[in-house]
């Protein structure tokens, strides 16, 4: 169900220092890519000249087939993978350029600091507790107080309906709990720009909508942010821009109103054709 009043705090109505700021810069520079390439060997092309624009007030969904480079383009931006053709800017600096065969230069490495990414997996040490999960990365990456992060983490874990869960470990919570952890990690980083990968995608129903509701709370607040899903109706609801990508290129974008109902190119509407039933 819905986290409510009594199990969190919306995170609009908290005036903290961890508080997440509405954006002003709304000019369409806040990401470019511009013709990236990447492929993996010679056979396997994922991202074939792509280019996109991205605004700070954007909340890109991102759509499309499995093996169009979706998940990629996320990888490349968090600069978990390098490109080998291509730029890439963030805030209106030079972020990653293409380079040889190895994969790309990040030119800017303070600039991936500034993203935050949440996956399909959850990604947490077993062995650490929700606390330990939540400031490892501030204090040994950032240089944050160990008191400073755990305050912190309890005003996230707080907002995330998740306050008694301060010293469980990742065994002892539920997918969507688990999930919610993930979130609230990336955002001790207070990050420009969030990614999330399919991250409802092995979650069961309950558990969706709770993880679905924090995402909906970070759009409330104005949070860049780029997500890739398969659940055509959670896009239509938190989406500014619909991104459509095949076969490593961005086919057709636009508001959800248009793409969901009137996509324009031939291949957008055969893919909704499948996942929806269209007017």
């Amino acid at each position: 169900m819905f986290l409510s009043q009594t199990q969190a705090q919306p995170l609009a109505t908290l005036d903290t220092p961890a508080h997440i700021p509405v954006r002003s810069v709304v000019s369409s520079d806040f990401v470019q890519l511009r013709k990236v390439y990447k492929s993996y060997g010679e056979n396997l092309v994922v991202m074939d000249g792509m280019s996109l624009d991205m605004r700070a007030d954007d909340r890109l969904v991102v759509i499309g087939p499995s093996g169009s480079g979706k998940s990629s383009l996320l990888r490349v931006l968090m600069g978990l993978e390098g490109v080998q053709g291509g730029e890439i800017s963030f805030q209106g600096k030079p972020y990653i350029r293409g380079a040889d065969t190895r994969g790309s230069k990040r030119i800017d490495p303070k600039l991936q600091k500034q993203i935050g990414m949440v996956f399909q997996h959850y990604t947490l040490f077993p062995h650490l507790s929700v606390l330990g999960n939540l400031i490892l990365a501030p204090v040994r990456v950032h240089g944050l107080s160990k008191a400073d992060a755990t305050e912190r983490a309890r005003l996230y874990l707080a907002r995330l309906g998740l306050e008694n869960k301060l010293n469980a470990y990742p065994s002892q919570l539920s997918g969507g709990q688990k999930q919610r952890v993930a979130i609230a990690r990336a955002l001790m980083l207070e990050p420009k720009l969030m990614l999330f990968d399919e991250v409802t995608s092995a979650l069961d129903p309950e558990m969706v909508i709770e993880v679905q509701n924090v995402m909906l709370q970070l759009a409330e607040q104005k949070m860049a942010m780029i997500i890739v899903t398969h659940d055509m109706h959670f896009a239509r609801d938190i989406a500014t821009r619909v991104v459509f990508c095949a076969s490593g290129k961005v086919v057709e974008e636009g508001a959800p109103s248009e793409m969901f109902k009137r996509p324009k190119e031939t291949r957008t509407r055969e893919f909704l054709e499948r996942v929806l039933h269209l007017d």
